[in-house]
């Protein structure tokens, strides 16, 4: 199994508090591997077996579980008594009032629970009341380009490895097909259209496929561009598929919630004030977008913004669009009451191409780190106090 240490190292940190750990993300992104893990280092640290138990709710052996009662009563029928139970509920959302379990077993002073979904309706309304104050949620992602290198015996040529780690997918299992493009498009394929009709189309009772289906090429082909809910409508619509900007909403809410999207919003560097238009979307995978838009996705520079913007996610980052007077920064970061601003290009190795990249870093009037993020290799730089870094080496490090 490929280790996942910094997803790993925080279940272990968590393990015995009287917190729910619900570890969110798309599908295939390694969320039952992580529970596996998790379970060896207990094996391993002296719990015995009996005190484990693990259901996966996509196993069609467990779908007599997906009632709450009966999932409740089986659970609790094979706890060990005086010992601490650990319980692993892997694709929660697909149980029926799933939280009326969860909440009962939480109060049971031997039991530390463990759940996984993939789709963020489980956080919606009178659930994330319910569970409220008692979960600690762990986001997960696709492989980083560090454990994506991580897995691999020839840790040479990094530009060729990031180029393939782009076009192959950062999805964990692509690993195994070695680069084999024809077996990472079906795997990718088959990936893509389970989220679409379990995530998407089933969860919010969608009708109208090929238009969800054009928003999701639209919204992969503009990662990166400031976006309106109009302009979307707009766009599409012109297409020959009408669309209503309430249908736009909707819609993007269920890409959101399937995790296959994440959206951006912008932040006043000056007023510090938060913005609630115009906001930027990325794709969680770009192996994904090539193989919805094929060659038309070669964007380099957004394709880089859509890579930082995760790593910082990873990292634990609250992340905004920077708007500064007219201009714009790609990154505003908060984490640990530490801000941090990134700009990110492909390359810088025009003057005017420097120039008008550092612009909106220099009209920042205060004395918080500002990164440069290039795939140029060059000697690490510092203009006027902004650290100019190679994109490789910042994700590897």
């Amino acid at each position: 199994m490929l280790q996942r240490p910094d997803y790993l190292n925080k279940l272990i940190g968590f393990k015995d508090k009287q917190l729910i750990k619900i570890v969110t993300g798309i599908r295939r992104c390694g969320k039952s591997t992580l529970f596996k893990l998790f379970q060896k280092y207990l094996l391993d640290s002296g719990v015995d077996k009996p005190q484990i138990q693990n259901i996966n709710f996509e196993d069609i052996n467990n779908e007599k579980l997906t009632d709450y009662k009966i999932l409740h009563k089986h659970i609790e029928e094979n706890l060990v008594p005086n010992k601490m139970n650990y319980i692993f509920l892997d694709e929660i959302q697909n149980v029926n009032n799933f939280q009326k379990a969860v909440d009962s077993l939480f109060i049971k002073d031997n039991v530390d629970l463990y759940i996984t979904g993939s789709n963020a309706y489980m956080f919606s309304g009178k659930i994330a009341t319910l569970l409220s104050g008692r979960y600690i949620e762990i986001q997960m992602f696709p492989l980083s380009f560090k454990e994506y290198i991580s897995a691999l015996e020839d840790k040479s040529n990094l530009p060729q490895k990031f180029k393939d780690y782009l076009e192959g997918s950062s999805f964990p299992y692509t690993l195994v097909f070695q680069n084999d493009k024809e077996k990472i498009r079906d795997y990718l394929s088959d990936v893509y259209n389970t989220i679409v009709l379990k995530d998407i189309i089933e969860r919010k009772n969608i009708s109208e496929v090929l238009k969800l289906k054009s928003i999701i090429r639209f919204m992969f082909s503009n990662i990166g561009n400031l976006c309106s809910i109009k302009k979307i409508s707009d766009t599409i619509s012109s297409s020959g598929r009408k669309t209503s900007p309430l249908t736009v909403e909707s819609y993007l809410s269920a890409l959101l919630d399937s995790y296959i999207l994440y959206k951006i919003g912008r932040y006043t560097i000056k007023g510090k004030e938060y913005l609630k238009t115009n906001e930027k979307y990325y794709a969680v995978d770009i192996g994904l977008r090539y193989l919805l838009l094929g060659s038309a996705s070669t964007d380099t520079g957004h394709i880089s913004e859509n890579i930082i913007y995760l790593e910082l996610m990873r990292r634990g980052y609250e992340i905004y669009i920077g708007k500064v007077g007219a201009a714009e920064v790609d990154f505003v970061a908060f984490k640990n009451d530490k801000t941090e601003y990134y700009q990110v290009a492909q390359t810088v190795a025009e003057k005017k191409t420097l120039e008008r990249e550092l612009a909106p870093l220099n009209a920042i009037r205060d004395n918080n780190q500002k990164y440069l993020i290039t795939m140029d290799y060059l000697p690490t730089t510092s203009y006027n106090g902004i650290q100019h870094i190679n994109a490789l080496e910042w994700l590897i490090n």
